[in-house]
């Protein structure tokens, strides 16, 4: 499988779920590997370092890929990389407060990355029968208050993104879904969630392994019929 977004929070979850399930992972983030930090054996020599917002480097990214797969199978594809800008101090950037450039950046590696790369390999998706699943968010459905507005417009794009794939792959026997988290206990949560917190039904932040848990059932054949989903993960927060 091949994996964007994978240094960190739910993306390094989800590599540790599938590399202990007996998966090949291939990771991309803009980081180089961090070595002694990951458990698996091949991660160095599986392991992409890429800029999603450069439309060039992830092309070069997925001939790479492509190249990696020596025997032109691809069983999942996960667009989990995402970037949400702040202001001064963490400040959430409303329509008003985000400039031009930003919105270009943020749909790039929000939005327009994943469909370059469900496009790239979808020859190689298409000989493993594989499945696609695209990490959506809680703010894609509603504005939220520490999310900004590009960050949150990105994320809407992309299940509506999530479903126009889901029509065109799947004839191709790949399935396409979406997960949309919410507020999961990651390094990247933001001052004042503790208020969110009070008025989710379950009371408590998700877990990055829970995330990665759906994600993995996205991707085997205990989802064999679940096409152009997208799944809540937020513990009631929606409801």
């Amino acid at each position: 499988m091949l994996l964007t977004g994978a240094s960190r929070g739910i993306g390094h979850a989800t590599v540790k779920r599938f590399s202990s399930a007996g998966w090949r992972v291939i990771t991309c983030s803009r980081h180089p590997f961090p070595g002694e930090e990951c458990p698996w054996a091949a991660g160095p020599q599986d392991h992409l370092q890429i800029d999603l917002a450069d439309p060039a480097d992830t092309r070069r990214a997925i001939a790479e890929a492509r190249e990696r797969l020596e025997d032109g199978r691809l069983d999942a594809l996960v667009n989990n990389a995402a970037i949400s800008p702040k202001g001064l101090g963490g400040k959430r950037l409303g329509f008003f407060d985000t400039e031009l450039d930003d919105w270009l950046t943020v749909f790039q590696v929000n939005f327009f990355a994943p469909m370059m790369l469900a496009r790239g390999l979808a020859a190689e998706l298409e000989q493993a029968k594989g499945s696609i699943v695209n990490v959506t968010s809680i703010a894609g459905s509603r504005v939220h208050p520490f999310a900004g507005a590009a960050y949150a417009t990105s994320k809407a794009a992309l299940a509506a993104l999530t479903r126009e794939m889901a029509a065109d792959f799947g004839p191709r026997g790949v399935r396409v879904n979406a997960i949309s988290p919410g507020e999961i206990d990651t390094a990247i949560l933001s001052p004042g969630t503790d208020k969110i917190v009070a008025q989710i039904p379950m009371r408590r932040l998700g877990a990055p392994e829970e995330v990665a848990k759906a994600i993995y059932f996205l991707c085997t054949e205990q989802s064999s019929y679940v096409h152009g989903a997208e799944i809540h993960i937020n513990g009631g927060q929606h409801v």
